[in-house]
């Protein structure tokens, strides 16, 4: 009777051993060994790049089942970001994580959702990174890249919003505007160095793929944002609590606008404004509301006063603190032209010119107050830290609004009711 259980027991944990293993490669779909040096695959990465994000033409077969059949999702895109590290006996380990994204179109709840890849695209972008290493060792021009085009994910995922729809710039990759640039992923097996048989299933997958696209609307009413960390308000006010930050070339349906701010879908009946200078407009429409003063703020207004004081106010940032106060009046106090477009551009002027004396003299002071001293003034308070993070490119104009003190803030706000113009 031992003799017989001795095979079973074998049997058993041989068993074991091959579905752990089996596990264990699933879950490693997206990760493989190289035995170049990591200058080699990072500079061979550098050269896929415009393949490291881009649309898909369908989710089928690349996205895992969801809460959603995937046929009632539209608009798919990828983006993905590849690791590497230096390999514990040798060579490197090169790991490629994807995110997909995609609209799913419900009467009640329509908005982007993130979805999960089941791999296949990190196992194509792996494969093509072989192909890159190859082609750089034996002095030959590596085939173009084949992922298949689709979008991303932001970096920065904001749980308080779905994921909206991505464009992406050429330093992440290229979004396709139709099939003709989707080629479908070269998934060869490679024996004994010979040159793999073409699979011709896949091109004829891509012409069904691309007779698809041709009968597929996409909305011509979508606005992206210039540049991460913009926030997205609750109301069109410079004192409204932002609801999250989008990052750059998230794609937003457009509801309304006006001269300073843009009414946006965020997904389903949730809705925010942003500010009109931060997104790119749709065709036909200016980034930036036409006026004929805005190039001349400067004639508009004259400072009459500069000096160093405690902070005239109660707000916490700058309580107690010295900081540069500069008064401003009006050139002429009648004028019908000056309001508060006119305001927050000649506000950005002294702000950035007074910050910049602060760092050239260094001057200890903790912020800068902007007074309008007219029967329609009021105040602006800026603290130097988010000056610095402004002048430096790490605030847009209108993330730097929002840390900023206003008072009263409806001095400020220009057309804070929706009206398209």
């Amino acid at each position: 009777m031992k003799n017989q259980l001795v095979p079973r027991k074998l049997i058993f944990l041989c068993a074991m051993i091959f579905c752990g293993i089996v596990a264990w490669a699933q879950s490693n779909s997206g990760e493989r060994t190289f035995p170049q040096s990591k200058a080699e695959i990072e500079k061979a990465l550098k050269a896929m790049q415009s393949n490291m994000a881009g649309r898909l033409p369908i989710l089928e077969g690349f996205a895992k089942p969801a809460e959603h059949p995937l046929d009632r999702y539209q608009r798919g895109y990828y983006q993905a970001s590849a690791e590497v590290l230096q390999g514990p006996t040798g060579g490197c380990v090169v790991r490629i994580k994807a995110k997909v994204t995609a609209w799913y179109s419900d009467p009640s709840h329509s908005g982007y959702q993130l979805l999960s890849s089941n791999g296949r695209l990190e196992s194509d972008l792996l494969e093509q990174l072989s192909e890159q290493l190859l082609a750089t060792s034996t002095g030959k021009s590596a085939a173009p890249p084949s992922v298949q085009s689709s979008p991303s994910v932001s970096q920065d995922e904001q749980p308080s919003a779905p994921e909206p729809e991505r464009k992406f710039p050429d330093t992440t990759g290229t979004v396709s505007s139709s099939l003709k640039d989707w080629t479908p992923p070269r998934t060869a097996e490679k024996s004994g160095g010979t040159t793999p048989k073409p699979d011709h299933s896949l091109k004829a997958e891509a012409d069904t793929l691309e007779g698809l696209l041709k009968n597929t609307a996409y909305p011509k009413n979508l606005i992206a944002v210039k540049k991460s960390g913009t926030p997205v308000v609750s109301a069109p006010s410079i004192s409204a609590k932002p609801l999250f930050l989008a990052s750059m070339h998230d794609e937003f349906e457009m509801l309304d606008f006006n001269a300073d701010w843009v009414h946006v879908r965020i997904s389903g009946l949730s809705r925010g404004w942003i500010w009109r200078n931060s997104v790119e407009m749709p065709e036909g429409i200016p980034d930036t509301a036409a006026s004929s003063t805005r190039h001349t703020v400067a004639d508009l207004f004259r400072v009459v006063r500069e000096e160093t004081a405690p902070f005239p106010g109660d707000w916490e940032p700058l309580r107690g603190k010295n900081v540069k106060i500069v008064s401003v009046q009006k050139v002429d106090e009648s004028a019908q032209n000056v309001g508060s477009p006119e305001r927050m551009e000649y506000a950005k002027y002294l702000l950035q010119k007074g910050y910049t004396e602060i760092v050239e003299k260094k001057q200890d002071t903790r912020g800068i107050v902007l007074i309008f001293d007219s029967a329609d003034g009021g105040m602006i308070a800026a603290t130097t830290a988010d000056l610095q993070q402004w002048t430096t490119g790490r605030l847009t104009d209108s993330a730097l609004w929002h840390k900023c003190f206003f008072d009263p803030p409806e001095t400020f706000d220009a057309g804070a009711s929706s009206g398209s113009r």
